[in-house]
């Protein structure tokens, strides 16, 4: 089973996708997680990454398509996906497609967390309290925020109309929010 959770910054797409991935025995795909370690390791990609989101900017397209790449080719993990932040873009959208195609593997659920700016706010302040993430002040969060919203109405479009397709209110408790993916995951 490959799945998709997507949603802006502070959504909760890595507590649930975590979540997921114990329940079902996933391998999580957070591309956040795949630039920092980039970052962390100081490789020339690292660097590049490390300038574009400290601006509060998304990495590019072509950066992260190619971490994805190395990522659904592996065959430990084929069908075992779930993608956290990504896609990003309409672009993205279409190469995961094209990748997935090209490895004999499709998404069998994407899950869209729907949340508003506020609760966002609140959480990613908290987050920041707990992880200490550079990423995680306030003109940062609007900037990323406003941003997501921007590129990602595109990929919204793109998948809303499948049949694979669920809307989450992620305004809810985190146990909500998990309880009822899991109710859909185990149909």
């Amino acid at each position: 089973m490959n799945v998709i959770i997507f949603g802006p910054p502070g959504a909760g797409k890595g507590t649930q996708a975590q979540h997921i991935v114990g329940k079902f025995n996933l391998y999580q795909v957070s591309t956040g997680n795949l630039l920092r370690e980039e970052v962390k390791n100081q490789t020339e990609i690292g660097k590049d990454i490390e300038n574009i989101i400290s601006n509060g900017d998304f990495a590019t397209d072509e950066i992260v398509n190619e971490l994805i790449k190395n990522i659904v080719f592996d065959p430990l993990r084929k069908n075992k996906l779930i993608f956290d932040g990504y896609p990003r873009s309409l672009s993205q959208a279409e190469n995961l497609d094209l990748l997935l195609k090209d490895s004999n593997q499709k998404i069998d659920f994407i899950f869209f967390l729907n949340v508003n700016k506020d609760t966002i706010i609140k959480r990613i302040k908290k987050r920041k309290m707990l992880e200490m993430r550079s990423d995680d002040n306030t003109t940062t969060i609007l900037k990323r925020y406003d941003t997501y919203m921007e590129t990602t109405k595109p990929v919204l479009d793109f998948y809303s109309g499948k049949a694979n397709f669920y809307e989450i209110n992620g305004d809810e408790k985190i146990s909500e929010i998990s309880r009822k993916i899991e109710q859909i995951l185990s149909v």
